[in-house]
C-alpha cells in the first residue's frame, strides 16, 4: 500500500532578529530535517517536550505554515508549492482539531452555523440539505440535533471538543491532525474523546497525526510513535516496540517519567540534568548531548543519522546499540485494573453524598 503522506527533509526556520536593513541575522530552528510517512487509516503520534516542534510540524503538513525546505507528498503529489485554488481544494482532504476547544469556535456563531460553514465553502451539500447534514454530524459525535441552535459557551469542554471534531469531519477528510486535542480536558472526558476518535477512525478509515505530550494517551490511540527533541525526530517506531524497548536515551527518560498504577512497583527513574537548549543556538552534533548521560565526544561533533534498530523501528543515536536494555514498564493486568476501578468507585459513592 502506498503511503497517504510522505514527509522528507522538512525544515522550518523563523526569523528571530533582523539588521537595520531588515535582513535576518538569526533564526529559530523550529523543525529541522524531519521525515516520516503515514499510511491510510493509520495513527502516528508525535511526542516530546513543549517547544520541540510538534505543533509546527503538524501545521507544516497541513500547509498552514510554509516550510523553509523539504517536501510534503500527499497521495504521491508534492503539495509544498501549492497555491490558490489548488491549496483550497486540498483543505477538504486535510483537517485540524485544535488544542483549545473554546478558542477555536466562533462565539458569535451557533453550532449549526459552524458545521454548515465548511459545507457551503466547499459546495458539498445543497442549502436545503445542510440542516440534515449538520444533524447527522452531531449524531456522529454523540450530540443531539437540538444542540445545533446553541452557542459554544453553552457547552462543556468535552462537548466543545466533539463539536471541533464534527467540524473537521464535515468535509469528509482523509487526514486529520489532532494538535493536543485532549490536553485541556479532564481525564474522564479525555477517555471519552479518545474512544470517539478511535471509533470514528475505525468506521471512516481516516488517518491521523496525533500530537501530544501525554504518553499514556499516545499508547492508547496510536499505531506508531515519533519522538521529537529540539526540532528533530530522534526515534520512530511501532508503539508496542517503542514502549517495550526504547532505543534513544531521550525516549527512555520520557518513558521513565510515566506514572504507573502500582504504588509498590520499584522503578529506576532517568532524570535529565539541565534545561532544553535554545532553538536559536542549538548545540552542535547531537542536540541531546548536553543532557545525555551516555554522551561521548562523537556526539558533540557529528549529527547522528537515522538507523534501523528493528523492523520499522528507527533511531538517531551514535550509541544506541551499546546501551544496556531499558527497564520495562510495569503493566497492570485487566483483572487488577477492573478491581482497582471498582474499589475507587465504591469509595467515591460511599464518601460523596447525593445532592438533589
Amino acid at each position: 500500500m502506498s503511503p497517504l503522506l510522505e514527509v522528507s527533509g522538512l525544515t522550518k526556520h523563523f526569523t528571530a532578529r533582523t539588521n537595520w536593513f531588515g535582513r535576518p541575522i538569526s533564526h529559530v530552528s523550529a523543525v529541522d530535517d524531519v521525515g516520516f510517512s503515514l499510511q491510510p487509516g493509520e495513527t502516528l503520534s508525535i511526542v516530546g517536550e513543549s517547544g520541540c516542534g510538534k505543533s509546527t510540524t503538524g501545521r507544516l503538513v497541513l500547509r498552514l505554515t510554509d516550510p523553509t525546505a523539504g517536501s510534503i507528498r500527499y497521495n504521491g503529489r508534492d503539495i509544498t508549492c501549492l497555491e490558490g485554488g489548488a491549496l483550497r481544494d486540498l483543505r477538504r482532504e486535510m483537517q485540524l482539531v485544535f488544542q483549545d476547544p473554546y478558542a477555536s469556535l466562533n462565539p458569535r456563531m451557533t453550532v449549526g452555523d459552524t458545521l454548515a460553514e465548511p459545507l457551503a465553502l466547499h459546495g458539498l451539500v445543497p442549502p436545503g440539505k445542510r440542516r440534515a447534514r449538520v444533524e447527522e454530524l452531531l449524531a456522529l459525535v454523540g450530540l443531539r440535533p437540538s444542540h445545533a441552535r446553541r452557542y459554544p459557551h453553552e457547552f462543556s469542554g468535552g462537548q466543545r471538543q466533539r463539536i471541533g471534531i464534527a467540524r473537521a469531519l464535515a468535509v469528509e477528510p482523509n487526514l486529520i491532525v489532532c494538535d493536543e486535542a485532549v490536553s485541556a480536558l479532564d481525564v474522564s472526558v479525555q477517555a471519552q474523546v479518545l474512544n470517539l476518535l478511535k471509533d470514528l477512525q475505525a468506521r471512516l478509515g481516516i488517518a491521523m497525526i496525533f500530537i501530544a505530550h501525554d504518553l499514556a494517551v499516545v499508547r492508547q490511540i496510536s499505531q506508531r510513535v515519533a519522538v521529537m527533541y529540539l526540532g528533530r525526530i530522534v526515534e520512530i517506531g511501532p508503539t508496542a516496540a517503542l514502549f517495550a524497548a526504547p532505543r534513544h536515551p531521550y525516549t527512555r527518560a520520557l518513558l521513565s517519567a510515566i506514572p504507573v498504577p502500582q504504588p509498590r512497583a520499584k522503578r529506576q527513574r532517568m532524570i535529565l540534568s539541565g534545561d532544553v537548549p535554545s532553538p536559536i543556538d542549538p548545540p552542535s552534533g547531537c542536540r541531546f548531548h548536553t543532557r545525555c548521560p551516555f554522551a561521548i565526544d562523537l556526539c558533540r561533533s557529528r549529527i547522528p543519522a537515522m538507523e534501523t534498530a528493528a523492523a520499522g523501528h528507527d533511531v538517531a543515536c551514535h550509541r544506541w546499540h551499546e546501551l544496556p536494555a531499558a527497564e520495562p514498564l510495569p503493566v497492570e493486568s485487566a483483572a487488577a485494573g477492573a478491581e482497582r476501578l471498582a474499589r475507587l468507585q465504591t469509595r467515591f459513592v460511599t464518601q460523596v453524598p447525593n445532592v438533589e
